[in-house]
């Protein structure tokens, strides 16, 4: 089988070994009482009060695995089932978006840099691909690497997302226990969840290396053909 078919194959079960594993932990913790009392919502609420951030809303967005925190207009949103309920699940992932609060308040840098970095990302993930396809189907060597170049830019991104959301997490962490929200009983729970969660980032950052090199070798290979 072609190197380049591998890589493929490599990346997608790196992707779907890690959603796998934060699906299954969602699943299993989701339905789990947190014994602490408190919704998300009401986790939310508490932690973003006790860091000085009355003024991030809180809202309940559609959709399951939805949740994130929203630099711009300040709100924190989570999912419905995590807006509710008053699972490990929903403990832990509250707790996660309100990290990333915290972070935007202190000028966390990799966040920052993330926030800047979405429209620039966003935008090479659209024509790096035209401009890679132009540059093989013209032969045009320089072309196609300028197209790798700027699709390199989204692989950067997913660099620089890791810092950022396991800092999260250890900020969650931290604030649900100085906060007494959570007790010994539900710790491991939260731990695995915000594991689980953090890992899909990671299978992501594999996952796009593992493209990037595979286009390398595409456009080389097209290059010794020619």
């Amino acid at each position: 089988m072609d190197l380049t078919y591998i890589l493929v194959i490599i990346g997608g079960i790196i992707v779907m070994a890690a959603q796998a594993g934060v699906t299954g932990n969602y699943n299993k913790y989701k339905d789990v009482d947190s014994k602490t009392g408190m919704s998300g919502k009401d986790v939310a609420r508490r932690i973003l009060d006790a860091n000085g951030l009355s003024n991030v809303k809180v809202k309940e967005v559609e959709g399951e695995l939805t949740d994130h925190y929203n630099p711009s207009d300040k709100t924190v949103n989570l999912s419905s089932h995590i807006y509710e309920e008053k699972s490990i699940a929903s403990v832990a992932v509250a707790a996660h978006e309100c990290g990333h609060a915290i972070q935007d308040k202190n000028g966390y840098l990799f966040l920052r840099f993330r926030h800047g970095m979405v429209p620039i990302a966003n935008l090479c993930s659209k024509l790096g691909y035209i401009v890679l396809m132009i540059g093989l189907g013209a032969s045009i060597f320089n072309v196609a690497m300028a197209g790798i170049i700027m699709l390199s830019v989204i692989l950067l991104f997913h660099l620089v997302t890791l810092p950022v959301e396991f800092n999260a997490s250890n900020r969650a962490k931290k604030q649900l226990k100085e906060l007494n929200i959570t007790n010994n009983g539900s710790d491991s729970g939260i731990s695995k969840m915000l594991y689980a969660a953090g890992m899909t980032y990671v299978a992501s950052l594999a996952n796009n290396f593992l493209q990037i090199l595979r286009l390398v070798l595409i456009v080389f290979s097209n290059r010794r053909r020619d």
